[in-house]
């Protein structure tokens, strides 16, 4: 049970830089709330007569949010080459 409890939610990539697809149900929740929250965003968003900054301010923000859940809870980074 401890060993799942610092399992990381998020590998790192094997090739570059950044993460790849979840690897526990509690990263597929996260990528799957981000893309819900994206696409409710696009629909409300998109109708307000200043959408730009708007819609711009806030995918930065979920972005934001998505990034530092993946560095929290990920693997550790670094730009790879591939396995070795």
């Amino acid at each position: 049970m401890a060993k799942d409890k610092n399992r990381a939610w998020f590998p790192a990539k094997k090739y570059g830089i950044g993460w790849g697809l979840p690897v526990t149900w509690q990263g597929w929740i996260v990528l799957l709330a981000y893309l819900v929250l994206v696409a409710f965003g696009s629909a409300i968003l998109t109708t307000l007569p200043t959408r730009i900054p708007f819609f711009i301010a806030y995918m930065l923000i979920l972005s934001g949010i998505l990034i530092l859940i993946c560095w929290k809870k990920g693997e550790k980074i670094t730009f790879r080459w591939g396995k070795k």
